[in-house]
């Protein structure tokens, strides 16, 4: 029987992690298209930071991940790489293709790829005892 009350107490956190730099970083795009740069290059600028940001608070805090560190970051790495590429084909189709207006775009991309990365990150990149001790 999974550990309802952890996966609860994880998936609070992970919303916490996230909401609070999504927030922030989606005002730091917001303000780079605002001044002219493209929404695929403001997206790629502030994806590397939130990246960068979210992975040290996800593994100590949210999932209190104590496996290899290396792991774990190539893991974190190729989800949000994913994420990533994800992110910009849907950028590129719904924007550039459909016209849909970008803002609308990437607050939905935020969402959806969050749901993701949660599921990801929980059972594979920073999964209990799945890493322990391997060299």
């Amino acid at each position: 029987m999974p550990d309802l009350a952890g996966l609860h107490l994880q998936a609070f956190r992970f919303a916490v992690v996230g909401l609070a730099s999504n927030a922030l970083l989606y005002l730091v795009y917001l303000g780079m298209t605002a001044s002219g740069l493209g929404p695929k290059l403001a997206m790629s600028l502030v994806y590397g930071i939130g990246v960068a940001q979210t992975f040290a608070f996800n593994k100590r805090w949210t999932f209190k991940h104590s496996g290899r560190l290396d792991t774990a970051l190539l893991r974190y790495l190729a989800v949000y790489a994913g994420g990533y590429f994800a992110n910009l084909a849907v950028l590129a189709w719904l924007v550039d293709r459909l016209g849909y207006p970008h803002q609308i775009v990437q607050g939905a991309m935020i969402l959806t790829l969050a749901a993701c990365f949660f599921v990801l990150q929980k059972w594979w990149v920073f999964r209990e005892g799945g890493d322990r001790g391997r060299p």
